[in-house]
């Protein structure tokens, strides 16, 4: 008879995977989970080091899981936080065009915020000034729901009342599935452990993770990453204000996001990393470059939108081109106004084709559930997401 460690293993400590943990405990009392994370603490890669956003779903396609989880993710994540104590504002945001060419873009976000079920408010440039003094642009949008949190605090806070096991220093380097048995994992360190499931919420290591478990996950991780600017003079903008976003691509383009600890973030710029956890141009692993490289999709992405990678890559080298690109939104910024700010990575899924999978994606295989794409909005979306992982896990279990 096989003895199990626990019910259920969850790679990764960031939000979702803690998230996760903390819904299989309340969904199935009793159930003994277990969380695998390889930093020595939580939160330690995309849930923290972003702006700390939450979002209200304003930009995803309705019905889509990303739309029905933002939606009601962003209510959860401000009652959660309230609820246990931890830093957060609903601000509001700005979305704001500075050419007549995003009016229409403009006008549709509208019309895709009011079938979400998001209060939307249309602006002129007087109500616009009237948020933001120093913000110019031909029209915008206010919309209320969007605010700001913790989320490095929001994962240490799921990881303690979970009630799992959580293990730091835990890098997972082989998984042995056996469907009538169960999952046997080996870390690092050569400890084994055996659980009844798996549930794979690696992030930017989840494909790798699912061709461990002897899965095809049909996509590959393509890194990109977000450089920020922190800015010397946070006085100059109130809240958030974000451009009209292209709809062509899931990066949301340079915005303006003051934290909870007053601090205002400038950015992401959006360029390819050259290695999953590539943090700055410095960073160069050869052997996730070479897998980036392998993939087809990757070459159709540069292909594809060769012009739009230009524009971010001369922003990323030149501060200038940043500035200039900032100033679209915010006039009175000088160059020394912007200070660097530490950078994230996008885990971004690609098929195969070069399409950025734009939707999460989650995938169920026998004993095991690969979450393969949960970029932002996904720590808004944590506790729905959560739950529903949580839910296919549990259905995973073999019944007694």
């Amino acid at each position: 008879m096989t003895t199990y460690d626990c019910d259920v293993l969850v790679v990764g400590g960031g939000i979702v995977g803690l998230s996760t943990a903390y819904a299989l405990t309340r969904e199935a009392p009793g159930t003994r989970v277990t969380v695998l994370e390889k930093e020595n603490g939580p939160a330690r890669h995309q849930t923290g080091r972003n702006s700390g956003v939450i979002h209200s779903g304003i930009y995803y396609k309705p019905g889509s899981l990303k739309a029905r989880f933002a939606v009601r993710g962003a209510a959860e994540m401000v009652e959660f936080c309230a609820r246990h104590g931890i830093p957060h504002e609903v601000t509001g945001k700005l979305i704001v065009a500075t050419e007549r060419a995003e009016l229409p873009r403009l006008h549709a976000l509208v019309q895709r915020g009011r079938e979400n079920g998001i209060p939307v408010r249309e602006l002129g440039p007087p109500q616009i000034a009237a948020y933001e003094p120093e913000v110019r642009g031909l029209a915008a949008i206010h919309v209320g729901t969007t605010g700001v949190c913790d989320y490095g605090a929001v994962a240490a806070r799921l990881a303690e009342l979970s009630g799992a096991e959580v293990r730091y220093g835990a890098e997972v380097v082989h998984i042995d599935r056996r469907p009538s048995l169960g999952v046997a994992v080996r870390l690092a360190d050569g400890t084994v452990l055996r659980a009844r499931a798996l549930v794979n919420c690696a992030g930017l290591h989840c494909d790798r993770v699912a061709r461990l478990a002897g899965d095809d996950p049909g996509v590959r991780i393509v890194p990109f990453r977000g450089e920020y600017y922190e800015l010397a003079r946070p006085g100059l903008v109130k809240g958030l204000v974000y451009p009209v976003p292209d709809p062509a691509f899931p990066f949301l383009g340079v915005h303006l996001t003051r934290g909870v600890d007053g601090t205002v973030h400038v950015g992401p710029n959006a360029v390819p990393a050259a290695a999953r956890e590539g943090y700055d141009w410095r960073t160069v692993r050869p052997r996730e470059l070479a897998g980036t490289l392998a993939w087809p999709g990757s070459w159709r992405i540069a292909r594809r939108h060769w012009r739009y990678g230009a524009g971010e890559l001369h922003r990323s080298w030149s501060k200038r081109a940043f500035t200039d690109a900032v100033r679209r939104l915010l006039p009175s910024v000088r160059e020394a106004d912007l200070r660097p700010a530490p950078a994230g990575v996008r885990a971004q899924a690609v098929l195969r084709d070069g399409t950025l999978v734009d939707d999460f994606l989650i995938r169920s295989a026998p004993r095991t559930i690969h979450v393969l794409n949960a970029p932002s909005p996904a720590a808004t979306a944590s506790l729905p997401i959560g739950r529903e992982v949580a839910r296919r896990a549990l259905a995973a279990l073999p019944r007694p």
